[in-house]
């Protein structure tokens, strides 16, 4: 391996080793901000299909999105030369490049985290069992198909063929936001219309714990460097320009929460302030190499800004998406991948020309077309996944189960001993 190649895959293993505590991250983040009877039943979500996910990655996962397109048509990778990825036991690494091992596990986790996203929406009312096999269809059928649009790129000699989102139509979408974050939140609203309202809804109880929601949403930011910067595949301009970009507009997406909150609500609220944070950088995330640090300020304060706003919308509509995965992921992933259209910097690595730097609407065209159909699919395919587990083995605990909760009910444990305490 070439000095190029170590330097580069020494940067790739680090920004692994970073995106990997958002498991962790997203569990705390979403236990903390469940009720306190079903804290360990939301992070045994996320670990869960999480968990799901991956064993399915390395069976044929990782060949239906990062293989060779079928029939070149750009829709999904051909599974059948690299079925548990044994192809890539002592693949030669091209000079520069990263092993190919290494890059699959690093999508790897991306796959577990989108699906692990979907979760926030189904807090207290979903059966465990039934959301592990949703995580394996959703994966199956949604994830990797979409991520192979999105994420697989031509090989430069034509030995492969990518997806088309990302070679035909080339759309922009750095580190996921159709591809993750948009995908999820779509997925998760499909989910709580599915499922129904929880009891009592809207009226059904605080957060069982904002301090470790907190902590979570902290592990998320420090995550997101490796969810960004490792997009870049090495060490190059990109990672640096996404790094910056990602702090940010972190940053930028706590005030524009906190500046609409405080104007709406007479208060600025710790938990708005971690979820202006990840707004922030869910609006950042497609557009982390393609706009300038002040688009980078823009992005995060106005996505800040659409979470919020998006927030009332689930009481307005009715629908229950409990941890406000549609709020904060579906609504800045779309706002972030169409900002690129106007804020898109020639000066970054990306080199695109948004319309505010003299651009025509040609880009914006293109990703409003990449947005559109990853809705559709996402919505569709997620629906009849839904509808299937609902007429089968069925979605939703009982009423008894839903009262009591579900980490006694389902799991035989408790969050908190407060036996102690009661003595």
């Amino acid at each position: 391996m070439d000095i190029t190649s170590q330097v580069n895959t020494a940067w790739m293993l680090t920004a692994t080793v970073a995106v990997t505590l958002m498991l962790p991250g997203l569990a705390l983040y979403y236990g903390g901000l469940s009720r306190t009877k079903n804290i360990l039943n939301t992070m045994m979500i996320v670990f869960g299909g999480f968990a799901v996910t991956a064993v399915l990655w390395v069976l044929f996962g990782y060949g239906l999105t990062l293989g060779d397109s079928v029939g070149g048509a750009g829709l999904i990778g051909d599974p059948t030369s690299l079925f548990g990825m044994q192809a890539l036991l002592g693949a030669e690494t091209p000079e520069g490049a990263v092993p190919p091992i290494l890059i699959a596990v690093f999508q790897l986790i991306f796959a577990g985290l989108t699906v692990g996203i979907i979760g926030g929406a189904v807090e207290g009312r979903m059966k465990f069992s039934s959301w592990l096999i949703f995580s394996g269809a959703w994966a199956t059928l949604v994830y990797f198909p979409v991520a192979h649009w999105v994420f697989a790129f031509d090989a430069p000699d034509g030995a492969t063929t990518g997806g088309w989102i990302a070679n035909s139509l080339h759309a922009i979408d750095f580190a996921g936001g159709t591809a993750v974050h948009m995908n999820a939140g779509v997925a998760a609203l499909v989910l709580a219309l599915f499922l129904g309202k929880r009891q009592h809804f809207p009226n059904v109880g605080r957060p069982g714990n904002l301090p470790i929601a907190i902590v979570g949403g902290g592990l998320l930011l420090v995550g997101w460097y490796g969810f960004n910067g490792g997009s870049s595949g090495g060490i190059n301009d990109s990672a640096g320009i996404a790094v910056a970009n990602t702090l940010i507009a972190a940053c930028a997406g706590l005030l524009g929460w906190l500046v609409v909150e405080r104007i709406v609500r007479k208060a600025a609220t710790s938990l708005g302030a971690i979820s202006g944070i990840l707004g922030g950088l869910v609006g950042i995330t497609p557009a982390a190499n393609s706009v300038s640090p002040g688009g980078a300020l823009s992005i995060g304060f106005l996505a800040g800004i659409v979470a919020f706003a998006a927030l009332g919308l689930k009481e307005k509509l009715g629908y229950d998406d409990a941890l406000d995965a549609v709020a904060i992921h579906m609504f800045p992933g779309i706002f972030g991948t169409l900002a690129i259209g106007f804020l898109a910097d020639p000066a970054s690595p990306a080199g695109a020309r948004g319309i505010l730097f003299g651009g025509d609407w040609g880009l914006l065209g293109t990703q409003s077309v990449a947005i559109v159909s990853v809705f559709v699919y996402t919505f569709l395919v997620t629906a009849l996944i839904a509808w299937l587990l609902k007429i089968t083995v069925g979605l939703r605990v009982t009423d008894n189960t839903e009262t009591i909760g579900l980490d006694i009910t389902l799991h035989a444990e408790t969050a908190y001993d407060l036996d102690d305490v009661r003595s």
